[in-house]
């Protein structure tokens, strides 16, 4: 009977000090690992073993994947939420069939390669890049009323997919193509309204 009192106890302490723990953090002081914190050093320590240029160019680089890779799928999300508006739940079936095989083949290699796990079943995930400018002038007028025009579209996509496949075969890039991406995508955000 002490034992289950014991334990009822300490979990009672536990969720009274938990309640009251979020005062504290609102308060400014720092309650249990700072998980921020635990994350630079494990990304301190798996990079420790390379030079100190190289790390630093890594993490300047891992910046612009960082954004790359939310502005990716931010247009994906984009089409697809216009699309499924606009066209309905089979918005996918009246694309371009170029489009369509091509993701098809690839979503097929990927289920193949099934020790690679990740997102398999989101056919506009294995869209290449610069195939997505392509859907969207493909249905230029469910696009046309946010999208500037289609010169602006390709002009910004052509140049951010070759920028994108630079960082993803990991080369660096120089300062001045960090600006204009940071410049592109920031263009994108506010059109889009993000």
């Amino acid at each position: 009977m002490n034992k289950r009192k014991d334990i009822r106890d300490f979990f009672f302490r536990g969720l009274m000090f938990e309640s009251e723990s979020t005062r504290f953090q609102n308060a400014g002081i720092q309650i249990g690992a700072d998980s921020a914190y635990a994350d630079q050093q494990l990304l301190s320590e798996a990079l420790s073993p390379f030079n100190i240029g190289l790390r630093n160019n890594a993490l300047e680089m891992a910046r612009l994947y960082s954004l790359l890779f939310c502005f990716e799928n931010e247009i994906r999300s984009y089409i697809r939420g216009t699309l499924s508006e606009t066209e309905g739940v089979d918005w996918w079936n009246k694309l371009p069939t170029k489009i369509k095989s091509h993701a098809e083949m690839r979503q097929a290699a990927a289920v193949r390669d099934s020790w690679l796990e990740g997102e398999k079943t989101d056919l506009l995930g294995f869209v290449d890049f610069g195939m997505l400018a392509s859907i969207i002038i493909e249905k230029w007028n469910l696009f046309s009323n946010i999208i500037p025009s289609q010169h602006w579209l390709k002009q910004r996509m052509e140049e951010l997919e070759k920028t994108r496949n630079f960082i993803a075969h990991n080369r660096m890039l120089l300062p001045s193509e960090f600006q204009r991406i940071y410049m592109y995508i920031a263009d994108w955000n506010r059109v889009i309204g993000l």
